[in-house]
């Protein structure tokens, strides 16, 4: 019986070595760059010891990162890490953190733009990476295959005499910078038939970026490089796929507050498509350089009156530019003057170098007339677009925030 027992105990012991649960790791300041550049998606929990809210996330975390390895056991593929915001200042200062737990993703190196703010549960968590995990490139090789490549979104199409495994590091390179770019654009991999009128005899591939159906008389653009590049490929997808342009939801309006840049909007009518195309128009051919430092939106100025109510207008007033610098918002004196060249690009250029906040405490400045139809109101009221940023009745927040 003695003997029994060993050897029962001592299968049980290997069993655990064998199916051990993967650990979560400890990410420094010292292995962080190495962790992150050597695993395709990395899944972070910033957390405090003495947060409440990251002691009840903490096992949730640990065996959320269990059950997605059973499906994704590759040694570079996912991994999950957690960083002691006190212990290490300088990763928590990097990411902006400002509550606890807080759950951010990098993929390919690359932080997502938009954290995790799902339900803290096992199955919410595991889902919502096995999902990220998945192979989102669409595969065509039949003729009678009617799948509609352009839709609402744009397209990258790559055209191929071979299918995917004929060379599976270039395959490899199109489908994580697919999985970066899901959210913003399709992807599909078209081979045989369905391939050859679109490549030259010479050609073994050829990738192309087909804009969205609403884009009327855009034309598709081919990619000038190879696939051998990750990074250069990335930069011109990204290029494609993400419009400089964008329109605020109140589905995407925590997104876009979060990435933590003032919004240059057009507020306008929503079946004005004029003023959309003008602004867009102006924004490329004036503002694209100022593309790092604000986010270009066009809203609907039905659906977000709110905004308009504190700027003292109404959709009757329609269309109008406002900034929101996340501290106030600020008006374009005159909508007409956008068709003045270099009159927006100022207004953007006021608010980086200080002076609309400057005319909003102090009154016009000495160069300016004040009673010029251009004048900047002195009352900018607050912003409001903050308060659509992340719901804050999960986290604890930062005590020089209290």
């Amino acid at each position: 019986m003695f003997r029994l027992e060993s050897i029962l105990i001592s299968i049980f012991l290997l069993c655990l070595k064998v199916f051990k649960c993967e650990e979560v790791g400890q990410l420094t300041t010292d292995n962080f760059e190495s962790i992150t550049a050597n695993h395709e998606l990395v899944f972070i929990n910033f957390y405090a010891d003495w947060c409440r809210f990251s002691q009840i996330l903490a096992p949730v975390f640990e065996e959320a990162y269990a059950k997605v390895k059973q499906d994704f056991p590759e040694p570079n593929r996912v991994f999950f890490g957690k960083v002691d915001c006190e212990a290490q200042s300088s990763l928590a200062s990097r990411f902006h953190i400002t509550k606890y737990p807080t759950l951010k993703l990098m993929i390919n190196k690359k932080t997502a733009k938009k954290e995790y703010r799902g339900q803290r549960s096992i199955e919410a968590i595991t889902s919502y990476i096995k999902d990220l995990l998945k192979d989102p490139v669409k595969l065509i090789a039949t003729q009678n295959d009617d799948t509609e490549i352009v839709k609402k979104q744009g397209a990258i199409v790559a055209y191929s005499h071979d299918p995917p495994a004929s060379d599976p590091a270039l395959y490899d390179v199109f489908r994580k910078v697919a999985i970066d770019l899901k959210s913003d654009c399709n992807f599909f991999w078209i081979t045989g038939e369905k391939a050859a009128p679109h490549l030259l005899i010479t050609e073994k591939l050829r990738i192309v970026f087909k804009p969205p159906r609403a884009e009327i008389g855009s034309q598709d653009v081919t990619y000038p490089g190879t696939l051998q590049s990750y990074d250069e490929f990335s930069t011109w997808s990204t290029n494609k796929c993400i419009p400089l342009v964008r329109e605020i939801t109140f589905e995407n309006a925590e997104e876009l507050t979060e990435e933590g840049l003032p919004f240059l909007i057009l507020f306008h009518n929503p079946e004005d498509r004029k003023s959309v195309e003008f602004f867009t128009e102006i924004v490329h051919k004036e503002l694209y350089s100022e593309s790092p430092s604000i986010n270009f939106l066009t809203a609907d100025g039905q659906k977000f009156a709110h905004p308009l109510h504190h700027l003292g207008k109404s959709t009757k007033d329609l269309p109008l530019i406002a900034i929101d610098s996340f501290r106030h918002m600020y008006l374009f004196p005159n909508y007409e003057d956008i068709k003045v060249p270099g009159k927006l690009a100022q207004f953007v250029q006021d608010l980086h170098s200080g002076k609309l906040h400057r005319v909003f405490h102090f009154g016009p400045e000495p160069d300016q007339d004040a009673h010029s139809d251009n004048q900047i109101m002195t009352s900018p009221p607050e912003s409001t677009f903050k308060k659509l940023a992340p719901s804050r009745n999960r986290y604890t927040l930062l005590r020089d925030e209290l």
